[in-house]
């Protein structure tokens, strides 16, 4: 097995390598604006960490999000375009799983709170009996809606850490790691757990819209 696992719904922009047992290269990099930019050649860099082809390649693991529109959907694309080139399977899966599995490699044992910046005074975010059991289906919302819901809880992941009178036991990882979302997938593959189709999770309209009432102009 050798999973190359790819995230890009949050400003991270992370790719790691995984055997199957261990992770044998990742990078990360912060960035919300240069998704597209730095996606493949983090790609390439721990290829060349790992000594590998990309046609060592068994499968493909990518955060579906949820996330904001461009940024999510760049690594969406490209896990699909590898999974295609190469012939091999791409297995989605919840960011927001990816952080809370992260979260319990730090020591965090549960229950808890993962939230991620959902810009526009909202967050990303779900709750977890432990790193790797989800309660419920992520959800977007203003911090203060959910206060009771959270309460009490630590919480993890940007979106906590930004509105701190919200989640005042906010606690690292800040963002995703893609070496997590990898050791999440291979403990998944392993049990023969189903995955999510490689489609984005976006919770809101985009905020594109067509007009309403414009005029149409046909020729005469």
């Amino acid at each position: 097995m050798l999973l190359l696992a790819v995230d890009t719904a949050t400003p991270a922009v992370t790719v790691a390598l995984h055997d199957g047992e261990s992770v044998l290269a990742e990078s990360d990099q912060v960035d919300a604006r240069r998704h597209g930019e730095l996606l493949i050649p983090s790609v390439d860099r721990v290829l060349a960490e790992a000594g590998l082809k990309l046609d060592a390649i068994t499968g493909i693991v990518v955060g579906v999000g949820p996330g904001p529109y461009t940024g999510l959907r760049v690594g969406l694309v490209t896990a699909s375009t590898f999974a295609a080139v190469l012939g091999v399977p791409v297995h989605g899966l919840c960011t927001l799983d990816g952080l809370a599995y992260a979260a319990g490699t730090a020591g965090i044992e549960g229950p808890f709170t993962v939230a991620t910046d959902a810009r526009r005074k909202e967050v990303y975010w779900a709750r977890y009996e432990d790193p790797r059991t989800r309660v419920g289906e992520p959800s977007v919302d203003r911090p203060a809606d959910i206060a009771e819901q959270v309460a009490g809880l630590p919480a993890v992941g940007q979106g906590a850490l930004l509105y701190p009178e919200v989640f005042p036991d906010a606690r690292g990882p800040e963002h995703q790691s893609a070496a997590a979302l990898a050791s999440l997938a291979a403990e998944r593959l392993a049990a023969g757990a189903e995955f999510l189709p490689p489609t984005p999770l976006y919770l809101r309209r985009p905020d594109a819209q067509v007009p309403k009432n414009y005029k149409v102009v046909t020729p005469k």
